[in-house]
């Protein structure tokens, strides 16, 4: 049994979950870290409509692309690292969690193919009635991505009701945090649904209102799980000790 306890410590510590808690962690401040350069590196080209005319260097817009396929990709692997963990307090809603979160990413990749699509097209020898159909063109990409900006990144009001409710049931963190996401969760969603509907758009205070607790909600639990990791009085966190422990007996018994 000594050697048992000190292959634990040896691979981790008491607290199996700890890995779990940092690779989920480090991918939701990933998102952010991919999807705020993007924003802003994509801006000169989906502000102007004569971009796809125009001689402007494509670097950055295909940098910012890059940075959005990041940005997909860790927000299914944010679901994907938390699923085997939270699936043991509902499975139901952490299936549910995965699913939105791979909706978000595939949104988002299509509005990455509008805006390559626009690169491609880019021609700053094109005159007359070329270029003025690739305007046509490149408008109607950009509005396409515009349009995936709305619906991808607003699955969020879904991932926070499934997610927000497991951690606040499951008490892996304070729960405040998941209140948090919980209270921002029908305001974001109702914006995009008023959006669709034509009552809003992005920019209105509608849309500040909607987006900040669901942003903190995001950034707090991606700081916390990633510098502090899941609270050890949460019972599936004691679940897991348990199972550890059991595990490593078994295997020092044999041993």
């Amino acid at each position: 049994m000594a050697r048992s306890m000190s292959d634990a410590r040896a691979q981790g510590g008491t607290d199996p979950t700890r890995r779990t808690a940092f690779a989920g962690g480090l991918l939701y401040l990933v998102t952010f870290i991919a999807s705020i350069p993007a924003a802003l590196l994509l801006q000169p080209m989906v502000s102007d409509p004569d971009w796809i005319v125009s001689s402007a260097a494509t670097g950055d817009v295909r940098l910012a692309a890059m940075l959005d396929l990041v940005n997909a990709l860790a927000a299914i692997g944010t679901a994907v690292a938390l699923f085997s963990l939270v699936k043991r307090q509902h499975e139901g809603l952490a299936l549910g969690f995965v699913t939105t979160r791979m909706f978000e990413a595939a949104v988002i990749a299509i509005g990455v193919v509008s805006i390559l699509a626009v690169v491609t097209l880019q021609d700053p020898g094109a005159t007359g009635t070329e270029a003025t159909s690739l305007v046509a063109v490149g408008s109607s990409l950009v509005a396409v991505r515009d349009w995936t900006f709305v619906l991808g990144p607003g699955m969020a009001c879904l991932n926070a009701v499934m997610l927000g409710t497991l951690l606040y049931r499951s008490r892996l963190v304070p729960r405040w945090m998941p209140a948090l996401g919980l209270i921002g969760a029908p305001l974001f969603g109702s914006w995009v649904v008023g959006t669709v509907l034509g009552l809003t758009e992005v920019g209105t205070p509608w849309h500040s209102i909607g987006v900040a607790p669901i942003f903190i909600w995001e950034l707090s639990i991606g700081l916390w799980m990633t510098f502090v990791g899941f609270r050890h009085a949460a019972p599936l966190v004691a679940a897991a000790q348990t199972r550890q422990t059991q595990q490593l007996g078994i295997t020092g018994g044999v041993a």
